[in-house]
């Protein structure tokens, strides 16, 4: 039995070598390598021309994400407008190997592939848009085929779309929503507020959801806390500071997002306090936002005030 189980792992491991079948080769150093980075760099710096010298007459660069079937591509005199193009529309552009990573050139066995090398690359692409102010900070891959004059014959740009998206929806306004100076949501906000000032804390608590998660801006480790995490949290703030009043500071606001169908309650208030280890009066100026959902209740809040004065 012990002599067939070896006689079939050897098997085995003969079929599996079998399997494998080389078909060409990777460097980690290469002319088209360098060619492709050479032509990345007078890309970033806005010179056309020198761009133009690493491309072949018949160039085309594609997008790697497009579903467009038959797609033509973009041609070399196109690719050189887009060189000019980003340079004047991005400001502090940049386009760098990513951490840890390092461009590969392959040169296939195939026929077909004998006077062509593919080289790939893993990049960081980085600036801000001008005239939307949108930051671009994004991984890019790109692949390259570089011909045996060494020009660079095709590109295949794979990136998040996503940030261009964003751009062009930049240049034209448009509203996000409605924002309410009266709303059931801000009486939500109000009554609650006003229990907590006068210690009903059962009613205080009934405006939240079971599940609601609360953040304070000073916690050192941005840890939420749960409802019951919460009250412990305000029992302890009532053991060292005695509530005078608290008075509403302006008007709040509910914004009801068109976008993610968000609904956000953003009130201010003033907390008249006294210290009651040293029976300092002073005022705590807080400021709140309350997320709501469909049916009224409060799903997250987070407040901000200044922790050094409780200290």
């Amino acid at each position: 039995m012990k002599k067939i189980t070896t006689m079939v792992m050897v098997m085995i491991s003969l079929i599996a070598f079998s399997q494998k079948k080389t078909n060409g080769t990777i460097y980690v150093e290469h002319p088209a390598i360098t060619t492709v980075e050479a032509m990345t760099k007078a890309f970033v710096s806005g010179d056309a021309d020198k761009v133009s010298s690493y491309l072949a007459a018949d160039f085309k660069e594609y997008d790697g994400n497009s579903t467009r079937t038959n797609d033509k591509g973009m041609d070399k005199t196109a690719f050189s407008k887009k060189v000019k193009g980003w340079h004047d529309a991005i400001d502090y552009l940049s386009i760098s190997r990513s951490k840890g990573a390092y461009p590969d050139a392959l040169e296939y066995k195939d026929e077909n592939q004998k006077d062509m090398v593919w080289v790939q690359t893993w990049e960081d692409l980085k600036g801000v848009h001008k005239k939307t102010g949108v930051k671009i900070n994004m991984p890019m891959h790109r692949l390259f085929i570089v011909n045996k004059d060494n020009k660079i014959v095709t590109i295949i740009n794979y990136q998040n779309s996503s940030i261009s998206a964003e751009v062009q929806d930049s240049y034209a306004d448009r509203t996000n929503g409605t924002i309410y100076n009266h709303h059931e949501n801000i009486n939500t906000i109000r009554k609650m507020i006003y229990a907590f000032e006068n210690k009903d804390f059962e009613k205080c608590y009934s405006f939240y959801d079971q599940k609601a998660t609360f953040r304070d801006i000073n916690s050192k480790d941005d840890k939420t806390m749960s409802l019951d995490e919460l009250k412990a949290a305000d029992q302890e703030f009532l053991k060292n500071f005695e509530i005078t009043s608290i008075d509403m500071v302006g008007y709040p606001d509910y914004l009801h997002y068109e976008l993610g169908d968000a609904r956000v309650v953003m009130s201010w208030w003033s907390y008249n306090l006294i210290r009651k280890s040293d029976k300092k009066a002073f005022i705590l100026p807080v400021h709140l936002s309350d997320d709501f959902d469909a049916n009224g209740k409060i799903t997250s809040e987070t407040v901000y005030y200044n922790g050094a004065s409780l200290k």
